[in-house]
């Protein structure tokens, strides 16, 4: 064993498992691995545990504490709008954390199966005028915090902490996922103005726009690439297993598709209608949230949307405007080493007063000068 600092990131979806392991003295120093296609989590277990040995071997390193990146179905956007008079007084980081402090009671005790992931500031209004971030040195009669909370599910939380205690290792940090992404996506690209990133998952669509650095919204459609195979299932009446491999090869090659005596229509058919369906709901949620008039740029990415880039946009006309990002597993690992290492101005960050292993974190609210 060497003194050597690391963090690990598992990225846990449903239909994949993604692990990085970085060497904090040496960046560049990163190892990955990647788990087959989970039709289903009957064996998420030793699927975690074959990964984890893996990467201990390879890194000679024993594994500790991990952070966690997930999406779910499950997981919950709420926004929220909190204020307080201060009556002229200088604004004080302490004024921000009773608000922010407020809120989160009111999100707990509204939300009691839900537990809180991360907290986003996105404006704050002082005096009646709108800033990104909070201003140093400020007289303030009417501070209001407008506040995005991403939630995510108390059992499954639960059962991920279960599976990796079984190995003990602790959770350290809970990411979302897309949310992550869609951050280092549009860093690494140099986007600005109007901007929607669309993750088609397995179970779930995240929808989060952007407005330059600012995170306008993050919305959660129960929808994704798993329906379309439910649905060449139910028409085509073959087991989901098939169907997925129907999907997946339409997206790969569709001679194969003739071998199986489908017609290739039939199938198109099929993933087309539910990718527009997808795609309007998706679409009609960033209008409501935030961008109801202008241009504003839409940047498709997650495995469900694989099945679009093979020549197939201009057959649905709400891809004109749409551009695709191929993601790779080393860049989904990558956004969440690169979330837990750099610095958010919109986001509290939440940091445990000790790690245990059994019971939700005890947090305590940093700000990020």
């Amino acid at each position: 064993m060497s003194d050597k600092s690391i963090q690990t990131y598992f990225d846990c979806g449903y239909s994949k498992i993604r692990a990085g392991l970085f060497i904090e003295s040496d960046h560049s120093n990163v190892l990955f691995d990647e788990s087959k296609l989970l039709l289903n989590h009957s064996n998420l277990n030793e699927t975690i545990h074959n990964m984890v040995s893996s990467l201990e071997k390879r890194a000679n390193e024993y594994i500790e504490n991990i952070n966690l990146m997930v999406d779910s179905e499950k997981m919950l956007s709420i926004g929220m709008s909190i204020s307080k008079k201060l009556d002229g007084n200088l604004l004080k980081n302490s004024d921000i954390k009773f608000l922010i402090q407020e809120a989160k009671q009111q999100i707990s005790k509204n939300y009691q199966d839900q537990n809180i992931i991360h907290i986003i500031i996105n404006n704050y209004k002082i005096n009646g005028d709108d800033y990104s971030y909070l201003p140093n040195e400020i007289k303030c009669n009417l501070i209001s915090l407008d506040i995005i909370f991403i939630c995510l599910s108390n059992d499954t939380i639960l059962n991920f902490k279960k599976i990796f205690s079984n190995f003990n290792i602790l959770i350290n940090q809970i990411i979302c996922s897309s949310y992550a992404k869609s951050i280092n996506h549009k860093n690494n690209l140099n986007f600005s103005g109007k901007i929607s990133f669309i993750d088609i998952g397995f179970n779930k669509t995240s929808i989060i726009s952007f407005y330059d650095d600012k995170v306008i919204s993050l919305d959660i459609l129960p929808i994704g690439g798993n329906h379309i195979t439910k649905d060449i299932s139910k028409i085509l009446k073959i087991d989901l297993e098939q169907s997925e491999t129907l999907k997946i090869n339409f997206t790969q090659n569709q001679k194969i598709i003739s071998k199986e005596n489908f017609s290739i229509e039939t199938v198109e058919k099929i993933i087309f209608s539910r990718i527009e369906e997808i795609l309007e709901l998706s679409i009609k949620s960033i209008k409501s949230n935030s961008f109801n008039s202008g241009y504003f740029k839409i940047i498709l990415t997650g495995g469900g949307s694989k099945i679009l880039r093979n020549g197939y946009k201009n057959k649905i006309s709400l891809l004109k405007d749409v551009d695709f990002l191929e993601e790779t597993n080393e860049d989904i690992c990558q956004s969440g080493f690169q979330f837990g290492m750099g610095i958010n101005k919109q986001e509290v960050v939440l940091i445990p007063k000790k790690q245990i292993k059994q019971g939700f974190f005890e947090k305590l609210f940093h700000f990020f000068k």
